[in-house]
């Protein structure tokens, strides 16, 4: 599975708190091995063809979108983010 940052991804991933971005490179690490593992709660996000969310904690999520081998990332941050997707 190749994983690809946006431009603004990469900008607000690096404003998160340190633990939530040590984290994250967890969680993203456990999407490779396993996207489906249920500590990730990977759900489609409703109204969208390819935009998916998962958890990295109980307060902060990342968007994503999927198609095949490619995930790129779209948004990181506090849960409200899924509001401005």
């Amino acid at each position: 599975m190749k994983i690809s940052w946006a431009k603004s991804f990469s900008k607000k991933y690096r404003a998160l708190p340190k633990d939530i971005r040590e984290r994250f490179d967890e969680k993203i690490q456990l999407f490779v091995e396993n996207p489906s593992h249920a500590s990730l709660r990977v759900k489609k996000m409703l109204g969208t063809e390819n935009i998916w969310e998962a958890s990295i904690s109980k307060n902060y999520r990342w968007t994503f979108e999927w198609a095949k081998e490619l995930v790129k990332l779209r948004h990181i941050g506090a849960h409200d983010i899924l509001k401005r997707e």
